[in-house]
């Protein structure tokens, strides 16, 4: 029972909301900024996601080709704008110890997998993979309805029906309604949720409830904001899901950025980032070395005495 209401409360269930700004349509393009020179700072970690979200890509038109379900390539696809938010978990981690000042590689991006939060963490990741089925079979029930049992044969035949005829466009019309929502949705439930799981060891509940908050308190930012995502994925994705590469990285960047001009500071409830040792960390300070030093030296006039 105690480690449910972790996962929904967090370990202090009892601490104090965090305290929302209301942000402008200039932070936005300020928390992008942000994020691209986080991505051309650490380029590791991110060039490695960035791959992995093009391969998936790819795979998703292969595979969708193959089972003759070509009409769920872009339901599909735009699911990557539902689930990313969770999957950019390391990126998260990476721009936080950047602004702090310490190092960061791509080894940190897996701080996520010892926070106390993760439970939490892995809850949320759960209810947008949920949300993301159920715009598939939305889109596939609005397929259905449109095209009846009589769908195009092969690709060439969909694309083109798509694009010229009444049924095409009334498919366009409404499923990008119907797709909207679901982002919609998305998008108000983990604009800042994650990054605050994250930083602050917050539950399932409070992290929710702190975007949803964000969305009331400012809803222009927060359209702009998703607006700015969907544009740039969808031109990201045009030339064969490549710019995706580059795109979701800096995305990921961004939205801790967007995060950091969303919440208030409160040093008490952030507990303290786990700093990673280095060589020259290891290395006897000066003044040890001295005391070192000394004692070598009283070792070697006693020695010389007794001689």
């Amino acid at each position: 029972m105690a480690s449910t209401f972790h996962v929904y409360f967090g370990a202090n269930r009892l601490a104090a909301s965090p305290k929302i700004r209301r942000i402008e349509t200039a932070d936005c393009f300020a928390a992008l900024a942000e994020g691209f020179d986080d991505a051309l700072e650490m380029p590791t970690y991110p060039a490695f996601l960035g791959l992995f979200y093009a391969l998936a890509g790819v795979a998703i038109v292969s595979l969708s080709s193959f089972v003759n379900a070509l009409q769920l390539v872009l339901p599909l696809a735009a699911g990557f704008a539902l689930v990313g938010p969770f999957v950019a978990i390391g990126l998260y981690e990476m721009s936080r110890r950047r602004e702090l000042g310490l190092a960061a590689s791509w080894t940190d991006s897996f701080a996520a997998l010892r926070s106390p939060a993760l439970p939490s963490i892995l809850a949320h990741g759960l209810l947008l993979f949920a949300i993301f089925m159920a715009w598939i079979d939305a889109a596939q029930l609005v397929y259905v309805e449109i095209y009846g049992p009589n769908p195009p044969a092969d690709a060439i035949a969909f694309f083109r029906d798509v694009v010229t005829t009444s049924h095409g466009w009334l498919l366009i019309a409404v499923g990008g309604s119907v797709g909207f929502c679901f982002a919609a949705l998305a998008l108000c439930l983990s604009v800042i949720s994650f990054p605050l799981m994250l930083e602050r060891e917050v539950g399932l509940i409070p992290a929710v409830g702190a975007s949803l908050r964000l969305a009331r308190n400012s809803p222009a930012a927060v359209a702009l904001w998703g607006a700015i995502v969907a544009a740039t994925l969808v031109f990201a994705s045009l030339p064969l899901f490549i710019g995706l590469s580059v795109a979701m990285p800096m995305l990921g960047h961004a939205t801790w950025r967007l995060y950091r001009r969303a919440v208030e500071r409160e040093a008490r409830v952030e507990p303290p980032v786990e700093q990673r040792r280095t060589k020259s960390d290891r290395r006897p300070k000066p003044e040890r070395s001295e005391e070192i030093r000394r004692a070598g030296q009283r070792k070697t006039h006693a020695a010389s005495i007794i001689r």
